[in-house]
């Protein structure tokens, strides 16, 4: 049996230029082993982890994560293992700050997971003991404070604040000319930045802001009418938003919408799932 508890903390107003969110999570499971899978989204995430380890599967291996590690932006699912309790602390970034953010160079990896060196790292032995102890809200409030630390120190590109700031103000859905001319920049000069600070362009971005619209929107209303969510969320039609999810999940959103809600009908009362906000 699966149980599982989600929390999320909101930034100071010093970090939320860089930082969406701060979140705990922690699942137990009575097997030695179990496996989740995370979908993609529009963020990258550093995580600490906490328990028996914490592993990502990849072509066919299990393979362990130190903590923390960072997931960048993914294409398709990834499946994670932990082992009985798995506890976790994440600070989720906007993708065009968070190398910046950790003076790292940006770059693509296969599975999503980026192994980096940063002093942030030290942080894990004594974020270990808060958990173990369930002061959560200590374990967060000391990850903030550092995060506050790092973040005085870099300086803010106003373009890409500018750009990232159109992007979550239209969750993904606006053309790369509008957030260009919202960053009073040329659309080239966006996509060098934009590729430079994050690895990725522009569109993979706003692309998969909207997915996460959709998926989120899937999840909690499981019986809506996608051919007006297409139309709501600013895809071409519903064959258009269907192309897209099935892109990033590998099944179409009628398929994952029927999945959300026989997985809601068997959930146990004490399992609480949870989706990125």
């Amino acid at each position: 049996m699966l149980s599982a508890i989600h929390q999320e903390f909101e930034p100071p107003e010093e970090l939320r230029d860089s930082i969406k969110c701060f979140w705990y999570n922690r699942r137990d499971c009575e097997e030695s082993l179990s496996s989740f899978e995370v979908l993609p989204d529009g963020y990258a995430e550093i995580i600490f982890h906490f328990g028996g380890g914490c592993s990502i599967s990849h072509h066919g291996n299990i393979e362990e994560l130190p903590s923390p590690f960072m997931m960048g932006l993914l294409n398709q699912p990834a499946v994670f293992h932990g082992e009985h309790r798995l506890e976790i602390i994440g600070i989720r970034c906007y993708p065009w700050v968070v190398f910046d953010l950790l003076g790292l160079v940006p770059g693509k990896s296969e599975n999503g997971v980026h192994l980096f060196e940063h002093p942030v790292a030290g942080l894990h032995n004594i974020l270990k003991e808060h958990i173990a102890a369930g002061r959560i809200d200590d374990a967060i409030m000391m990850v903030k404070e550092c995060f506050m630390e790092i973040r005085s120190h870099v300086p803010v590109d106003s373009m890409l604040f500018k750009a990232g700031e159109a992007l979550k103000k239209a969750n993904g859905s606006i053309p790369v000319n509008q957030i260009a001319a919202s960053a009073h920049t040329t659309v080239r000069t966006l996509e060098r930045k934009f590729k430079q600070s994050s690895g990725h362009t522009v569109k993979d971005v706003s692309g998969l802001m909207r997915f996460e619209q959709v998926r989120n929107h899937l999840w909690l209303y499981p019986d809506s009418n996608i051919a007006g969510l297409a139309r709501e969320l600013g895809y071409t039609d519903q064959s258009h938003l269907s192309r897209e999810f099935k892109r990033y999940t590998g099944i179409t959103p009628a398929v994952f919408a029927r999945e959300v809600r026989k997985r809601k009908k068997i959930l146990k009362s004490d399992f609480v799932a949870f989706i990125q906000a």
